[in-house]
């Protein structure tokens, strides 16, 4: 049983670290930000608006908010293979992630 509450502030911890930075980033530049956490428009808006109190609630939940998306072998080989030319990993990997 403690395993497992130390599991649940770990997961609150990483929530409410991504959920500031995912704000901070919105507020700053939304275009980029949606593209680089993969926002829509609504939710990046929504996002923007939260209070503190707000954030510190939806990240107490007990799942992981942020995404790793690496879900896409194309993606996922673009950074483990070596690269001919840096620049064009670089940019396809852009591309895919753009999709």
């Amino acid at each position: 049983m403690v395993e497992a509450s130390g599991f649940l502030d770990e997961i609150k911890e990483v929530n409410l670290s991504y959920l500031l930075l995912a704000q901070q980033l919105v507020r700053e530049k939304q275009p980029e930000a949606m593209y680089q956490l993969g926002l829509g428009k609504e939710i990046a808006g929504i996002l923007a608006k939260l209070t503190p109190a707000q954030l510190e609630k939806l990240a107490a939940s007990n799942m992981v908010l942020c995404r790793i998306r690496f879900d896409d072998h194309a993606l996922l080989s673009t950074f483990t293979h070596k690269p001919k030319g840096h620049e064009m990993q670089q940019m396809h990997a852009a591309i895919l992630l753009a999709r």
